[in-house]
This record gives C-alpha cells, sequence and structure tokens, in this order.
C-alpha cells in the first residue's frame, strides 16, 4: 500500500513510476522513511538516558556544535544545523553522547525547530532531574530557501532553557557565553 502511495505522488508530479530510474525508488523511500529519517518515532528517551552518580559535580556540562536534521512537519523539507545542548547535574549525569542521541531522537521526526528543543530540555528535567537544562538550535530551513520567501542565507536560533538556566542570569550568561551562538 505505501509502495503504490509513493509511486502515486510520483505520477502527481509528473513522472512515470515505471521508468528505469524510478521503478525501485518507492522502496527506497520506504526505507529511508523507516530507518533514518523517522526512526526518531520508534525511539525513547527513557531507554537512552542512563544515569551516573554525579559525584558533586555541579559545573555546566555542554555538548556544542551537535549537527542534526529533521523534516519540517508543515512542508516536509529538510532543516538541519547545530545544536548546543547543557545541564547542570543535580546527583545524576549521563554520557555526553546520550544528549547528541536525545537530540536525534526528536529531530528524526516530523518537527518544527522550537519544539525539539523543549523536548530536549523536557527529556532532561524529567528524567536526569538536573539544575537546570538548555537546548539551543541553529538551523538552516530548506522550506525558506527552495520555496515561499526564497531567503537563501536566513538560519532560525531557538532556545529552551529550563531550571537554572531560566531563573538564574549568570547561570544563563555562563551558558551563552560558553557556547558563543
Amino acid at each position: 500500500m505505501y509502495r503504490r502511495n509513493i509511486k502515486q505522488v510520483l505520477e502527481f508530479i509528473g513522472e512515470n513510476p515505471d521508468r528505469e530510474g524510478l521503478q525501485a525508488t518507492p522502496d527506497r523511500v520506504l526505507r529511508a522513511y523507516q530507518n533514518e529519517l523517522f526512526v526518531g518515532y520508534k525511539q525513547k528517551p527513557e531507554d537512552l538516558l542512563t544515569t551516573f552518580d554525579a559525584e558533586g559535580c555541579d559545573q555546566i556540562i555542554i555538548s556544542r556544535g551537535i549537527e542534526f536534521f529533521s523534516m519540517c512537519e508543515h512542508h516536509m523539507l529538510p532543516f538541519f544545523g547545530k545544536a548546543h545542548v547543557a545541564y547542570i547535574p543535580g546527583d545524576r549525569v549521563i554520557g555526553i553522547s546520550k544528549l547528541a542521541r536525545l537530540v536525534d531522537i526528536y529531530a528524526r521526526r516530523l518537527q518544527i525547530q522550537e519544539r525539539i528543543g523543549e523536548q530536549v530540555t523536557e527529556a532532561l528535567m524529567r528524567y536526569l532531574k538536573p539544575k537546570g537544562a538548555a537546548c539551543i538550535l541553529e538551523a538552516t530551513h530548506m522550506c525558506m530557501k527552495m520555496r515561499g520567501v526564497q531567503k537563501h542565507d536566513a538560519t532560525m536560533i531557538t532556545s529552551s532553557v529550563k531550571g537554572v538556566f531560566f531563573t538564574d542570569e549568570k547561570a544563563r550568561a555562563e551558558l551563552m557565553s560558553l557556547i558563543k551562538v
């Protein structure tokens, strides 16, 4: 059924889905959707975020420059960029690679940029219980480049801050100076 739907899209845009170069396209599209582009629907942060004793660590922990890509839920076109994820531990820490994996869980779904940041910080606050969490994303949206306003150099920056990064101006300022967006 899904293969037939992809063939119908090819026909809709004026292509012949039976020509040599397109015969396997529906299968490739379905595999890409299921195993790569939208794999985040199959993943849950609670399965990922194993924690360890923080051993008194109270510093800002940052993973900066995490590359991500996603698909805009409005036009199903890609957007991509860098995420900067930070937290100040409470009693627990996680492996630094888990921050990148957490971004991917939410980015690899139909999304809006603002929601990715919120979902990342909410998951950190819920499962890690840090003193604060932040996710700053800077991305290029193909829906802005390829269609609509066609602004080729425009980027979008969003930030989600929770806990002390929201309530304490000094903590937020230190975070931003470390990230240097």
